[in-house]
């Protein structure tokens, strides 16, 4: 009961801006499932810990990640990919309401697979992967090629609604992320963890 008292808490603890909330709202209407306030909180953390001046995002949605990336770090520049334009033009707006400006808002519509590649490496201090589920692999690769020594990759949804956690499940998404954690614990460069809350965040700090 304690242990169930102490998860309500936790969950309810992150308090969103009203643009946040606008963001939130949309993503619903259009049915994007956004990050939950206790992940944006911890996004907002990292961004301040790292002193973030550079932020890549694959998956914009409809700017939840981003403000709270950006809350944390409201001096940084964000670039984020997302493949639907309409997600852009709903979104820009907000990040302006925010108070960011238009020039450190990069907003690149297109497919991560085509974008990232051509992405400088060594360049983000943190680096969100929320796209294609798909893709994830690929985009974890790269979020971790583009990151600096000391940069963050942040993956949401890390738990995949119990699947990852459940052996029997083989599914595409909860083996990439199963490979995705054991590639970090053999790879001496990269310090890993994975937080229960929000569906789950799998943090991994890229040491070298």
């Amino acid at each position: 009961m304690l242990e169930h008292l102490d998860w309500i808490y936790v969950t309810d603890a992150a308090r969103e801006s009203s643009t946040i909330l606008t963001a939130r709202e949309l993503s619903i209407e259009h049915g994007v499932e956004p990050i939950s306030p206790v992940i944006g909180a911890q996004y907002a953390v990292v961004a301040a810990s790292t002193q973030a001046q550079n932020i890549i995002e694959i998956g914009t949605g409809f700017g939840v990640s981003g403000l709270w990336l950006l809350s944390g770090a409201p001096t940084a520049t964000l670039t984020s990919i997302d493949d639907e334009y309409d997600r852009h033009e709903q979104s820009k707006p907000l990040f302006t309401e925010a108070g960011y400006p238009a020039n450190r808002v990069r907003l690149i519509t297109g497919k991560a697979a085509d974008v990232l590649p051509r992405m400088n490496e060594n360049t983000y201090d943190v680096a969100v992967v929320d796209g294609d589920p798909s893709q994830l692999l690929f985009n974890v690769e790269h979020a971790l090629r583009l990151v600096r020594a000391g940069g963050v990759v942040l993956i949401p949804h890390a738990l995949w609604k119990g699947e990852v956690a459940e052996p029997a499940k083989r599914g595409a998404v909860p083996s990439a992320l199963r490979a995705i954690m054991k590639n970090a614990s053999d790879d001496e460069n990269q310090v890993w963890s994975l937080l229960p809350a929000g569906d789950g965040l799998l943090q991994i700090v890229k040491t070298a």
